[in-house]
């Protein structure tokens, strides 16, 4: 009898506990809590060059390039951010002024920005992309295309204050 009673117990004890999750999850919104910040990639840095004009598009286009930024900790949504987007492509190398750009994230944190098929050098096909408005700690990231060919390539920040 005394496992029955127990048994029980812990039902009405997991039952209870469940519950109270529940209500408490219903009551708090949700949250991206302890998201981390994204650390500068090797090799992200290379070719840069401070102050990138905002475009509208970089060359003739015809590869996009997108992604979000978001705030460590809690994964807001981060607005009015400046990306500097550049990469070696089928009009330029990554070292010359033509192949920079910049943009502005939206209200929802994301980016797009339309720039010249990218093109392997060193080996691979990749894009540099950098966080630097000083708002926020410095990152720099060096994605690689999934495929030399690939008409798109996405990217994310996660950035902490500084």
């Amino acid at each position: 009898m005394s496992d029955i009673d127990f048994d029980r117990r812990a039902l009405l004890a997991a039952g209870g506990a469940f519950a109270l999750a529940g209500f408490t999850g219903l009551a708090m919104p949700a949250r991206a809590a302890g998201l981390s910040a994204t650390p500068s990639m090797r090799g992200g840095a290379n070719n840069y060059m401070p102050g990138a004009k905002i475009v509208e598009r970089i060359g003739g286009g015809g590869f996009w390039m997108s992604g979000t930024v978001r705030r460590a900790g809690d994964g807001a949504p981060l607005s009015g951010q400046r990306i500097q987007i550049w990469a070696h492509t089928t009009e330029g190398s990554e070292r010359d002024l033509r192949s920079h750009g910049a943009t502005l994230t939206d209200a929802n944190g994301a980016f797009r920005l339309e720039m010249p098929q990218i093109v392997p050098a060193l080996g691979q096909a990749h894009a540099h992309l950098a966080y630097d408005s000083g708002e926020y700690d410095t990152v720099f990231l060096r994605p690689l295309l999934p495929t030399p060919k690939a008409a798109m390539l996405e990217a994310h920040f996660i950035l902490q204050p500084v």
